[in-house]
């Protein structure tokens, strides 16, 4: 049972025991009183996941409230999705009167994954929102309720990418190629599959799908790969976020291949720089803001306007194919 060890229950006086503090603060820790050293915080915590002493029982016995703060576990915050999800989230917690505690983890490893809640709940939070989610990543079996950010079935997520795909298709493009992000990301899964399922309705040809990591330097990366696809005959390539649409524009012209002369490429998330591409990138961007609001409403239980749907930014990075000649005779 969570609180226990062997027949002894575990108690404030254990925790502070085995982080070298008193109760007071092993007490002022577990309800977010200011000033602590984080140091001594830390320690306080450690010693709280170590034990598996729970906050929520904490709270009981000390009369006390949960500490109104939504935990957030988050991985791969240098790339511009996951950090403009947690500012978001920021916003949309701080709205409700609450703030935000965010564990980081870079890896898709369950066990990981589970220390990074562990350690939340051991600071009493209202409820977790998973940002860059994996698709190992654990979604109950805790006491509080953890949602991904972009919502488990990623509904808006396909319909995003099934707009980068119509868009080609209306410009004249017959034949794509998709360059994905990895695997066992839940949003590039579904993203993914809002491109498959508009080529499929478009009567379109995916001539490839090529990974990435979502970084400039793996879009680059494969611009050997797509060089021989456009030789092929492949027209557009539908980009699963706007840095690797960067990273793949940058070595599509070391080749001698210019966007949109040779292909046109559109990316997704309307980055802040993506306007200042050359050229300027067409993209498509979703409401992470309203997002937010959804998944921290989420978690407290709490109503909230469903996000509004994707839109599509027209810049200068697609455009109708140019005329092929026939072979010569």
């Amino acid at each position: 049972m969570s609180g226990d060890v062997g027949s002894k229950r575990i108690g404030v006086r254990e925790v502070a025991a085995a982080a070298g503090v008193s109760t007071q603060t092993v007490s002022r820790v577990l309800n977010g009183y200011p000033g602590i050293r984080e140091a001594t915080r830390e320690r306080v915590l450690t010693a709280v996941a170590a034990l598996d002493y729970r906050v929520n029982n904490a709270a009981r016995a000390l009369g006390t409230s949960l500490t109104r703060t939504v935990g957030v576990v988050a991985s791969d915050a240098v790339l511009h999705g996951p950090a403009a999800g947690i500012a978001a989230l920021e916003r949309a917690a701080r709205a409700r009167g609450r703030w935000i505690s965010t564990a980081y983890t870079d890896s898709d490893d369950p066990a990981d994954i589970d220390t990074a809640v562990r350690h939340l709940l051991a600071q009493g939070v209202d409820g977790i929102v998973l940002v860059a989610a994996h698709g190992s990543t654990p979604l109950d079996g805790y006491d509080v309720p953890i949602v991904p950010l972009y919502g488990e079935s990623g509904t808006r997520q396909r319909d995003a990418a099934a707009l980068v795909v119509d868009h080609l298709a209306d410009l004249g493009h017959r034949r794509i190629v998709e360059v994905a992000g990895p695997p066992d990301w839940r949003e590039a899964l579904a993203r993914t599959g809002g491109v498959a399922d508009a080529v499929a309705r478009r009567g379109l040809t995916l001539i490839d799908r090529v990974e990435g990591d979502w970084s400039a330097a793996s879009g680059s990366a494969v611009a050997d790969a797509i060089g021989a696809r456009i030789a092929s005959g492949a027209t557009a390539v539908a980009a699963a976020n706007d840095q690797m649409a960067l990273g793949l524009m940058a070595g599509l012209a070391a080749r001698d291949l210019r966007v949109p002369r040779d292909v046109s490429i559109v990316g997704f998330d309307d980055n802040p720089d993506a306007a200042f591409y050359a050229p300027a990138l067409t993209t498509v961007r979703l409401d992470v803001q309203g997002e937010a609001e959804y998944a921290v409403a989420a978690v407290l239980g709490d109503a909230a306007a469903p996000p509004a749907s994707p839109v599509l930014v027209v810049r200068d990075s697609a455009a109708a194919p140019r005329e092929v000649s026939p072979p010569p005779r």
